[in-house]
């Protein structure tokens, strides 16, 4: 019985003082930190529905219809579940401890049941709970870096094999499958391919007729998309207001080049393609974990040499890399357990303890990014918390300073704040001034990491219209901004620019200093306020933004601007419906991707702004809806079933 709970037991043990070793003593404020703290606020503050206009960040955004929701949903859930009991702080936090630990207590318990043996399901479900090498959902960029949303869609994905374990041996499709695949669509779209490819094998190589399989599974699959039809049915019908963030290598080559660089990931590649010639004759289960990583990796040479070239770049390749090392994991797994039955005097947790070993041996510490995070790195600037942040910079003080501000939008030159002194632009850094909103009551326009939106697109390139955006803000950090080298935006342009964005106060670095003339020669700002690392240049007049009246209402006067179309100063969404004096009124989008209202015939009525649910949104809600009275249904005529028998 020791023996039986000791392999769980080190795991748990392990996990635990890695996870209280990096994040206790507060909420992580490390790069995009801030910005994923921010979206949870977002549901708590507005509610779920992912249309929902926060006018925060980029002139306003439907923030959770572009971005998936699922980790800001379990994040206002916890408050929930607690009765207000945690804050926010305290309810990101303990999601961050989920998120790191759920990857290797889920692959435990898949492999677990799949080989029967606790100590052989150890070793995958260490490299999961550990694994960095790039991935964006490993230790180091789903956890560290903040891309918390990738690492605990990742996770998800063998939450949905174990609630498909059961069908590839037995008949009766899983009534969970559904909600599992339903939680990863909205959790990160990026590990969609892997549960889809996940039930078309099981219902491939389970037992029974084929053709019933294959139709059951294409069953299960719509009821997953179902569920999440409420977020991706509008998704899809306004993607252009959505730009493809397609930084990093995409193509095959360079996918190929990031495995064979780490040896371990080779010898990952090796033991998972030895298991696959030496599974024809093991169990379903088996076969099914086997077959993932070859299914995954045609995948993903479909997306890199098909979808990318036709110009669809919306899930580039590099992006499903990180569902391929899950599927080496577990496919080596099974190669472990043939491996445990061809050397039965081989005690069980010997060759699990050697397996380890020889992965730590492996794990590369010396990288920048280890194939194995086996450890938290010191220094204060690897897992910076973000009370200290603020206490470091004063950034405090600039809240308090943006609080009094004549109003307007804040201005950010860089998308967040150094946290060493180094001139490289991958340097340790946090977007800690994305929380402005929240700690000021401002609205800002940048000062946040790489966003799809267009007025976000406007800022990196020059250009609201819909391209991918192939270079992360931190690399554009002091050298362009609107899509013009820093030096050569002239005050002019820039002041107009400022005017239709209704930007108040500019917000740069101390080693700025020199190079932003657009804004020091502009005679609508004053001398600039230092405060810590920062340069505040404050407008000599307010710039007037729409006045806030609703949950999602805002009003303005008629009277403002010249021409026939009435500037709103907020980005333009599809959802934007005007009226006054009782008059609906037309909303289109200018050159800049601001939204415009046609001027009303009367000049003394105010225009009332409304941002709400479209047709696309009442449709996507109803097959929500109908979806889940469908799982109902079927769930209780099983229940019915299992009784009468």
């Amino acid at each position: 019985m020791a023996r039986r709970w000791l392999p769980p037991l080190l795991l748990a043990v392990y996990a635990l003082a890695f996870a209280w070793h990096a994040l206790d003593r507060g909420v992580l404020g490390g790069d995009d930190h801030p910005g994923q703290l921010y979206r949870v606020a977002h549901v708590m503050a507005l509610g779920p529905w992912p249309w929902l206009f926060n006018p925060g960040w980029w002139a306003g955004y439907a923030e959770l219809q572009y971005y998936p929701p699922g980790f800001a949903y379990v994040g206002a859930a916890l408050d929930v579940a607690s009765f207000g009991m945690l804050d926010l702080g305290a309810a990101y936090q303990l999601l961050l401890w989920s998120t790191f630990v759920l990857p290797g207590v889920l692959v435990y318990l898949l492999v677990r049941r799949v080989e029967g043996d606790p100590w052989l399901a150890l070793p995958p479900a260490f490299i999961a709970l550990v694994l960095s090498g790039d991935s964006r959902s490993g230790v180091e960029e789903g956890l560290r870096w903040g891309l918390v949303a990738a690492r605990l869609g990742w996770a998800l994905v063998p939450a949905l094999a174990l609630v498909l374990l059961r069908w590839t041996e037995r008949e009766a499709p899983p009534i969970a499958a559904p909600v599992a695949l339903g939680a990863i669509v909205l959790t990160h779209p990026a590990h969609a391919p892997a549960g889809f490819v996940l039930l078309l094998l099981a219902a491939w190589l389970g037992p029974g007729s084929r053709r019933r399989r294959l139709g059951q599974a294409a069953l299960l699959a719509l009821g997953g998309v179902g569920l999440a039809a409420f977020w991706l049915v509008p998704l899809l019908a306004h993607l252009g207001m959505a730009l493809p963030l397609a930084w990093g290598d995409a193509s095959l080559a360079g996918v190929a080049r990031r495995l064979a660089s780490r040896p371990l990931l080779v010898c990952l590649v090796a033991a998972s393609l030895l298991t696959l010639v030496a599974s024809r004759a093991s169990r379903s289960a088996e076969r099914w974990l086997v077959w993932f990583a070859p299914a995954m990796a045609g995948v993903l040479a479909l997306d890199a040499l098909v979808a990318q070239p036709l110009g669809l770049m919306w899930l580039p390749a590099d992006r499903l890399i990180d569902s391929v090392l899950l599927a080496l994991v577990l496919g080596a797994s099974v190669g472990l357990g043939q491996l445990r039955r061809r050397l039965p005097r081989v005690p069980a947790w010997a060759l699990a303890l050697a397996a380890i070993a020889g992965c730590m041996a492996l794990a590369q510490p010396e990288l920048s990014e280890p194939t194995l995070s086996l450890w938290p790195r010191p220094g204060a600037a690897q897992w910076p918390k973000q009370a200290d942040i603020v206490a470091g910079a004063r950034v405090d003080a600039l809240w308090a300073l943006l609080a009094t501000a004549p109003s307007g939008r804040v201005l950010f030159v860089r998308s967040g704040v150094p946290l060493v002194h180094r001139s490289e632009w991958w340097r340790p850094h946090s977007h800690v001034t994305a929380l402005t909103p929240l700690r000021a009551g401002r609205d800002i326009v940048n000062g946040t990491f790489t966003h799809p939106s267009p007025i976000a697109g406007l800022f990196y390139t020059g250009s609201s219209a819909n391209r991918p955006i192939a270079e992360l803000v931190e690399q554009r950090d002091g050298v362009t901004m609107f899509g013009r080298p820093l030096e050569d935006l002239g005050a002019h342009e820039f002041e107009r620019l400022a005017r239709a964005l209704a930007i108040s106060t500019v917000v740069a670095l101390d080693e700025d200093e020199g190079r932003v003339n657009f804004v020091a020669g502009d005679p609508s700002f004053g001398a600039p306020h230092r405060i810590g690392p920062f340069l505040v240049f404050l407008s000599r007049e307010p710039r007037a933004l729409p006045r806030r009246t609703g949950l999602q209402q805002w009003r303005l006067a008629a009277a403002s601007g010249d021409g026939e179309w009435v500037p709103t100063r907020l980005a333009y969404s599809p959802l934007w419906r005007a009226s006054a004096g009782g008059q609906a009124l037309a909303v289109r989008r200018d050159h800049l991707g601001l939204a415009e209202v046609r001027r009303p015939a009367s000049a003394s009525d105010e225009i009332v702004l409304t941002h709400a649910p479209g047709p696309a949104e009442e449709a996507g809600l109803l097959l929500t809806a109908a979806t889940i009275l469908s799982l109902g249904w079927w769930a209780a005529g099983r229940i019915r079933r299992t009784g009468r028998s």
